[in-house]
């Protein structure tokens, strides 16, 4: 069937585990279990989100989309759990074009114990994927239904199986007893550009996109002795005899061979109904460009009066729905419909009707969020953050008991770098995390800001929520004196060095950002010489950190305050340095202790120190991009600067150390030399 939002799919095909163990129940038929495996929050938004590919101990799983997800959340009488993060839920509500989306967890509840039966109604529901599976016995290639499943124990999820039950082994001897052998999934997939995924077709493939002349079905086979030296696979049909390598399907003449996408996301069990206009290209299940996250995060601060109303206004729209107009005029009757639900106990009746006249205003159209995410700036959500860590603090610490943010300021040390002005201790802060969306092949800031591009998570066009993560953690704030940082900003714009930045993102933008190129001019993504220098600052400061702090370098993650004087923007240049935890105790305190004076001087001088060598030196300090080469950074390495993709926003892109300290042959650094 096609519905209304432009997917073709079969609606009696949707994955509902709990649902297939009720039907078994009520037949008195015994039943595999329903769960598979567990996952962390934070990895199922970053690493295993839907339509994403997750390895099990046995075989590989699909996290569906959040059609399914929602199925799971009616088995339940009480209203789904959301988080509270309204300037976030604004731009999400832009990017997916919808005016009601929530926040909402994760599917899960904690147990008392292993063996506990709470929350065994909540969960990801996921299907197998790929379901083209190899017999590890006898090398037998087929689709999930020649398989048997196993999956019998209710408390060791690591054992479910699929096997191949009349295993006779790679010899074919059939006067040898069968036997059970497990069955792993067939590692080759085709992928586009536009987010779509696709099984590979096998026995299209081997057979040069004919039928097999001898069966309808045939026996295929897969043979791989090279396993890890890319498509090193050969297919064979035992039924005609025909075999065909897959190394034939890679590179740009592989292109050529594989068949057109199909439009298919088989996280959505749907197909786009306009097709696909892309070439597909061959992908490894385990491949680290299969799926990329869309996703936009803010760290909580203290609601200003005008964000309050805004929010409770939209609190009483969506709770109340149509219900709203109906009962406009009637106060007493909205404050009975909004009891446990919204708390307006407080409010006197010309602030609610002033509430509910705000709530009864028009929303945007789809095509207004669409032109108001056109012209909005990520750095927008940066934004009241930085104003925020930027106020005076009465006493030595403030809390805010609703954001559950607390600062503490910290005195400069004598020795302190007096390009640092101002150091701010986050012994507590709440970080909201939101997945939108997620692509392939290319991240989203490198799929030329395509809105199409963007692998949707339900099949309905404006959802009425997204998955959302809740971390609570501590931090480290740091500002750079902004005059220094202008004028710095102004000699290093003359340099050549710069010149040479900006004409490899020049290149770089123009192969990558084909479509886009036409319409936007390739500087005005570049990010500005300060962004370079706190970035470079920021990976030098994580790595010094986590030698003392208690957590690994990949458990802290950076926040960048570094832009311009722009239309309604002061310029900024600081940046957060933060651990957060998905538990409610959040962290322990070692990288708040760090912001003491003596240690924290002690810390940059180190950091800045270890910056001037490098064991890839003198290539790396002299590293220079020259035509025709793309690459986004300078002198910067993995041996000296560059940091883990958990801790670095832009994916090791726009650094540079002589940005920061003068090296041999380069004057560019911002922070004073010591003598």
């Amino acid at each position: 069937m096609t519905d209304e939002d432009g997917f073709v799919y079969d609606a009696n095909r949707a994955v509902d585990p709990l649902g297939d163990l009720d039907e078994e129940a009520e037949r008195q038929a015994k039943h595999n279990r329903a769960k598979v495996g567990s996952a962390r929050p934070s990895s199922l938004l970053y690493t295993y989100g839907p339509g994403s590919i997750m390895d099990l101990p046995q075989f590989t799983i699909m996290s569906t989309g959040l059609d399914d997800w929602e199925r799971i959340w009616r088995r339940r009488d009480s209203l789904p759990p959301v988080i509270h993060a309204p300037r976030l839920k604004g731009v999400v509500r832009m990017a997916l074009r919808s005016n009601d989306v929530e926040l909402r967890p994760h599917p899960w509840q904690p147990k008392k114990h292993s063996r506990s039966a709470e929350g065994n109604d909540l969960g990801v529901p996921a299907r197998v994927f790929p379901q083209w599976l190899r017999c590890t016995g006898c090398d037998l290639l087929g689709k999930l239904s020649q398989f048997d499943y196993k999956n019998t124990h209710p408390f060791r999820t690591d054992l479910a199986t699929f096997e191949h039950t009349k295993c006779t082994g790679r010899s074919g001897n059939r006067n040898r007893r069968p036997m059970r052998r497990p069955a792993v999934p067939a590692r080759y997939l085709l992928a586009c550009a536009d987010g779509h995924l696709d099984e590979f077709p096998y026995d299209l493939w081997v057979h040069h996109g004919q039928p097999c002349v001898n069966a309808e079905l045939p026996v295929l086979k897969m043979t791989d002795h090279t396993v890890g030296k890319g498509a090193s696979a050969v297919i064979r049909c035992e039924s005609c005899g025909m075999r065909r390598p897959m190394n034939e399907a890679q590179g740009e003449a592989g292109k050529k061979k594989l068949p057109k996408c199909r439009g298919r996301h088989p996280h959505l069990d749907a197909f786009d109904h306009r097709g696909c206009r892309h070439q597909t290209r061959l992908m490894l299940v385990g491949a680290s460009n299969l799926w990329f996250p869309a996703t936009y995060s803010i760290i909580v601060m203290p609601e200003s009066q005008q964000e309050k109303e805004s929010d409770l206004a939209d609190r009483i729209r969506t709770t109340l729905g149509e219900r709203l107009g109906k009962y406009r005029e009637n106060l007493d009757m909205i404050r009975d419909l909004l009891v446990d639900r919204v708390d307006v106990t407080g409010l006197s009746d010309s602030e609610l009707a002033a509430a509910v006249e705000a709530a009864c205003a028009p929303q945007p159209t789809p095509e207004e969020h669409e032109e108001r995410f056109g012209d909005w700036d990520p750095v927008d959500l940066l934004v009241p953050e930085w104003r925020y860590l930027l106020l005076d603090i009465s006493g030595a610490r403030v809390e805010d008991p609703k954001s559950g943010l607390t600062l503490a300021t910290r005195q400069r040390g004598p020795e302190l770098k007096p390009e640092i002005t101002r150091v701010l201790a986050v012994e507590r802060l709440r970080k909201v995390n939101a997945l939108v969306g997620f692509t392939r092949i290319d991240a989203m800031d490198r799929a030329g800001d395509l809105q199409r591009r963007l692998a949707p998570l339900t099949r309905t066009r404006r959802p009425s929520w997204t998955v959302a993560t809740e971390d609570r953690g501590e931090g480290l704030f740091l500002q750079l004196d902004e005059d220094s940082v202008a004028a710095w900003e102004e000699r290093i714009g003359k340099s050549d060095i710069w010149e040479a930045h900006r004409a490899a993102h020049e290149r770089n933008f123009n192969r990558r950002f084909s479509e886009t190129a036409e319409k936007v001019k390739a500087d005005s993504r570049l990010k500005p010489p300060r962004y370079w220098l706190i970035h470079t600052f920021a990976h030098t400061l994580i790595r010094e950190l986590a030698l003392s702090c208690g957590y690994s370098a990949a458990s802290l993650s950076e926040r960048l305050y570094a832009w311009p004087e722009a239309d309604n923007r002061d310029p900024a240049a600081g940046l957060l340095i933060c651990t957060t935890a998905s538990d409610s105790d959040g962290t322990l305190g070692g990288l708040v202790q760090l912001s003491d004076p003596e240690r924290l001087q002690r810390v940059v001088a180190d950091a800045l120190r270890k910056a001037q060598r490098c064991s890839s030196d003198p290539i790396c300090a002299m590293r220079t991009p020259q035509p025709p080469e793309d690459f986004l950074h300078g002198a910067a390495c993995h041996c000296c600067v560059m940091a883990s993709e958990t801790s670095c926003e832009r994916a090791n892109r726009f650094l540079d150390r002589r940005f920061l300290i003068d090296l041999p042959g380069s004057n560019l650094g911002y922070f004073s030399t010591d003598e």
